[in-house]
């Protein structure tokens, strides 16, 4: 499976410098405390309008539960074909190439670079915001159960990745998707796209046996 035509050598340390403009630099950046702690503010106001105004999101708190259960586990399908398809698009054409970089290959080039383990505060807010009409237009108040679930999701998967990122490997139940990441970043770029769980690559047969 040839995912990514260029493949790029991993340097351990370091970092690079994505804009000449320091104000636009600087929000390329961001610690990975301050996206999780934003989106998990979003997530828990939500669910409070969920369980709290119930006649106006005409749900049971049953099916708001229900609901964050499947936006969780959508976002892990969601994260797993963003990774493979988008981030790893084959870069058959310059556009594409320099597009794929910024989204991924910058990260695959310097992968411990802890300033760059997160999407920014600002995208992550614009994204949270898009997601939420987009699902409101789809699923309309269940939205309200929905969306939360899928926000954890992503901050799991960012909490996950930066540990893996900035730490040796831990002895506990991280340890395993420390090992499977480092062979994705290391060894082979095709294959375990999942990070905050390889559901999806032993679904889809993207995972060294």
């Amino acid at each position: 499976m040839d995912q990514q035509a260029e493949k790029i050598k991993p340097k351990n340390s370091g970092t690079k410098k994505v804009f000449d403009n320091p104000i636009l630099e600087r929000l390329t950046r961001t610690h990975i405390s301050v996206p999780i702690t934003i989106l998990m503010t979003i997530a828990a106001v939500l669910l409070y309008i969920a369980f709290v105004y119930t006649d106006y999101t005409q749900l049971t708190p049953l099916y708001v539960i229900g609901l964050f259960i499947l936006g969780f586990f959508s976002f892990t399908l969601i994260e797993y074909i963003a990774h493979r398809y988008l981030f790893h698009m084959r870069p058959t054409t310059e556009l594409k190439r320099k597009v794929q970089y910024a989204l991924h290959g910058l990260h695959h080039e310097y992968p411990k670079d802890k300033d760059r383990l997160a999407m920014p505060p600002i995208m992550s807010l614009l994204l949270a915001t898009i997601l939420f009409f987009v699902f409101y237009f789809l699923i309309d108040t269940k939205v309200f159960g929905f969306l939360p679930g899928f926000i954890t999701g992503y901050c799991g998967y960012l909490f996950v990745h930066f540990i893996v990122h900035a730490y040796a490997p831990p002895n506990n139940i991280f340890k395993g998707l420390w090992l499977n990441h480092s062979i994705h970043h290391y060894k082979d770029n095709t294959q375990i796209f999942g990070v905050s769980s390889q559901l999806w690559d032993y679904v889809f047969g993207t995972i060294k046996k």
